[in-house]
């Protein structure tokens, strides 16, 4: 009998104590996901602009590394062709490490697509160079650079201005 009776008492007191239990950690799990979304919110609003301005320099960076414009800032009336073709890797290669802090803002695959670009361009001014006499004037090898990379069917800088565009509208 007295059996009973504490029975009567345990087992109401055992499913409050459940129910109490299941609906204080889920109670508990909720709010740490609140936090969790707080906190990244937060953080969003601090590296957002930072992002931004990623997308910014490397847009900028594709800009200069456009041949007409690199070879205009880069040439100078007495320069052989030698000297032209170092000068615009050497001008690439600067452009390049002046932004190389921009790749812990943007993806992985935005960043290979940024040094395939750099590459391709290395490459390009060294394929086009090697066609040229060396001693003769620069403006024989930026007349040829300007002539060949029309003909390219693939325009490198144009592949990677529309990546960047692609990923920065991926924020919004």
């Amino acid at each position: 009998m007295w059996f009973i009776e504490i029975l009567k008492i345990s087992i109401p007191a055992l499913i409050v104590a459940a129910v109490s239990y299941f609906l204080i950690k889920e109670l508990l799990r909720n709010q740490n996901i609140m936090e969790a979304h707080k906190i990244k919110r937060e953080s969003q609003a601090t590296t957002l602009p930072l992002q931004l301005q990623a997308y910014e320099r490397l847009s900028v960076l594709c800009e200069r590394l456009s041949l007409p414009g690199l070879i205009m800032r880069t040439q100078s009336d007495q320069m052989q062709s030698a000297t032209l073709r170092i000068a615009l890797m050497m001008a690439i290669q600067q452009e390049f490490e002046h932004n190389i802090s921009q790749q812990i803002y943007v993806s992985d695959q935005l960043w290979k697509i940024i040094q395939t670009t750099r590459e391709d361009l290395l490459q390009f001014i060294s394929m086009v160079g090697e066609k040229i006499d060396p001693k003769s004037p620069g403006q024989e090898l930026a007349t040829a650079l300007v002539v060949m990379n029309e003909k390219r069917g693939a325009d490198p800088i144009a592949t990677a201005q529309m990546a960047i565009r692609r990923e920065a509208a991926l924020l919004f």
